[in-house]
């Protein structure tokens, strides 16, 4: 009880240092009239269907395709893994919230008492560094009435919930609970932040959702690298994706597109590349290109030609360009001083945020007109891919198209990605 009375007085109770504010179907009826029946909407399904049958009938989708069958005689996946709430939903708990998932990078908290927050479908979470240099990733919500507790990024010393008060220090504790007296049965120790698995590789903080904080034993580098890379773990670092690089900037784009779109667009092989984004093409050796794919990762390879420009001592892209796929979500470009990343975060059945991390050799930092050309050409080849992607996810909800076929010259990594997806989803 006297610890109980101390936790509940202001005055009794140890303030830690100066904290920062933190600041705080019409239904849808058949759409699908012309298609099979499968591609009901699961508004539609759940709402009239209790959950085991709701299971199977994500199952069915699922099993309309087959990772089985050769690339030279598969079809794609059909068009409701694309489209449909219910399989979204099934998604979520299959694919993101089991095993590593990239988050950010380690320059987000370089200094001690710095941390951010971000949101992966239903999950908040924060991610900050102690006084003492080590990292904590929570679930970013009150235990007193799931408030958030953080927003956006920053430093601060602790965490203060900004609906009561309740503060938390950066490793969880329960630092205070406002008004409390006559609370009974309330156990301090249990009622700290709910912690996640936290790692970090190269540039990189990976976040697992399934259970509670990484042991010592587990935070081993090369471990969590094995984990979540597999063989390619040392590919990539040979490669150059690693932590030499400095963060540059990040962009952000909300497309109107199902998150697994931007992920077929980026594992064609560069089929789409001669006829989409004919500027980046023209510095590409597009015969050059090649693929490997490994346990969880495929990387794609191109030569840089010499094109010409009217500015020939502008190379953004170097020699060779990299390009790696992380299942299930996180793509890797290295070429020339430059590393940028793509991490594509699900928002919906018909909607993704993929966010754009820039990292550029140090001593290019200084180098304004270089940068700026550069992130000029980077944003060009996006603007080209979202309007490719909103198109073809306008075509998947059109009842003219149900599946696909694949070219097994390029893109064996996108049939990989479908196979991959399809071992998480069926169960």
């Amino acid at each position: 009880m006297a610890l109980l009375q101390q936790l509940s007085s202001f005055h009794q109770f140890k303030k830690p240092k100066l904290c920062c504010p933190l600041t705080p179907l019409k239904n849808q009826i058949f759409t699908y009239f012309i298609k099979s029946r499968e591609h009901l909407s699961s508004f539609q399904v759940s709402s009239s269907l209790g959950y085991s049958n709701q299971h199977n009938y994500t199952q069915k989708l699922v099993q309309e395709f087959d990772p089985n069958i050769p690339i030279e005689e598969a079809v794609t996946p059909p068009s409701s893994w694309y489209t449909d709430t219910s399989f979204y939903t099934h998604e979520l708990n299959q694919v993101f919230f089991k095993g590593w998932q990239v988050v950010g990078y380690t320059e987000q908290i370089k200094e001690p008492s710095q941390y951010f927050t971000g949101r992966l479908g239903s999950i908040e979470y924060v991610v900050c560094r102690d006084d003492g240099g080590k990292i904590y990733a929570f679930h970013n919500v009150c235990r007193h009435h799931a408030t958030l507790l953080a927003s956006g990024s920053g430093k601060s010393s602790c965490f203060v919930c900004p609906y009561h008060g309740w503060t938390y220090g950066l490793d969880g504790a329960l630092l205070k609970a406002t008004r409390i007296t006559g609370i009974k049965n309330f156990k301090v120790n249990e009622m700290g932040l709910v912690p996640m698995r936290v790692a970090v590789w190269g540039p990189f903080i990976l976040l697992n959702f399934e259970n509670g904080a990484l042991s010592e034993q587990e935070s081993d580098f090369d471990l969590v690298g094995n984990e979540w890379l597999g063989s390619s773990s040392q590919i990539l670092a040979d490669g150059g994706v690693d932590s030499s690089l400095s963060f540059l900037c990040r962009r952000e784009y909300t497309i109107e597109c199902n998150w697994k779109v931007f992920c077929d667009n980026y594992l064609d092989g560069g089929y789409h590349v001669p006829y989409a984004h004919k500027d980046l093409a023209s510095g590409l050796t597009l015969d050059s290109y090649s693929t490997t794919i490994l346990e969880k990762v495929s990387i794609q390879r191109c030569e840089t030609g010499s094109a010409e420009k009217d500015d020939q001592e502008f190379d953004r892209l170097g020699s060779k360009a990299l390009y790696a796929f992380v299942y299930p979500n996180f793509m890797i470009n290295r070429y020339g001083p430059w590393m940028d990343t793509n991490l594509v975060l699900p928002q919906g059945p018909r909607k993704c945020l993929v966010i754009f991390d820039y990292f550029l050799d140090a001593s290019l930092k200084g180098d304004e007109r270089f940068i700026a050309q550069s992130l000029q050409d980077s944003e060009t080849v996006q603007i080209e891919d979202i309007k490719l992607c909103e198109a073809v996810q306008r075509g998947l909800e059109s009842p003219a198209y149900r599946t696909g076929r694949y070219a097994p010259q390029v893109e064996k990594a996108m049939h990989h990605f479908h196979s991959l997806l399809y071992e998480n989803l069926h169960n």
